[in-house]
């Protein structure tokens, strides 16, 4: 995790854990001992035995499953921020010692990334992200739906992955560190723009989401 002052940290793993279940697009960051990369992967958290897993999928054709990886990976959950003008804090009308900045929530996993080149494995998580996405529509897809020789092709074409989870934290910046008349008006000033619904709730509870 980048610098994170005290007010702005979140180390409580129900938050977590609710905020990468409602953001599982993760920004996987990977690094070969030469070049970073970062791939965009939905990530589902699971916990087992021995701690908590990330569980994904990527296609065969990346050569992610495949390259040997230095030190552990990063999965980046989020950001879930917007921009925040001088305009909106009441105080800038007092003595206009005030600066923009930007408000976010975002959740930082790091761990060892584990391939699993296993049909079995790899189509038990294809089923669960599948049953988790489409949970609360009308009318769920379910990999069953599709013809099996279809599926069974698709399945020749990714790969599973894991994540060990070894570090989970995240930095929730809502203006902790400024006084409650500027707080509610950045929320406001947010709240006009059409920003985020989730992060003006946490900037106006003063809590984490």
């Amino acid at each position: 995790m980048p610098y994170s002052p005290a007010h702005d940290s979140v180390d409580d793993p129900a938050v977590l854990l609710d905020f990468i279940e409602a953001h599982p697009l993760a920004t996987l960051v990977t690094h070969d001992g030469e070049t970073p990369d970062a791939d965009l992967i939905p990530l589902l958290a699971q916990k087992g035995s021995a701690g908590l897993d990330l569980v994904g999928h990527v296609a065969r054709a990346n050569p992610l499953w495949e390259r040997a990886q230095v030190g552990p990976v990063l999965a980046v959950f989020g950001p879930v921020g917007h921009y925040v003008s001088p305009t909106f804090y009441p105080s800038k009308a007092e003595h206009h010692r005030v600066v923009p900045t930007w408000n976010y929530l975002v959740v930082h996993a790091q761990g060892e990334l584990v391939v699993h080149d296993d049909r079995a494995w790899t189509r038990a998580a294809v089923a669960r992200l599948t049953q988790t996405m489409e949970n609360g529509r009308s009318e769920p897809w379910r990999v069953g739906m599709a013809p099996r020789e279809y599926v069974e092709r698709q399945l020749d074409q990714i790969v599973g992955i894991s994540v060990r989870v070894t570090s989970l934290i995240g930095k929730f910046k809502i203006s902790a560190a400024r006084h409650t008349a500027d707080r509610e008006g950045a929320a406001a000033g947010i709240a006009g723009d059409g920003g985020p619904a989730e992060l003006v709730a946490a900037m106006r509870l003063g809590l984490r989401p």
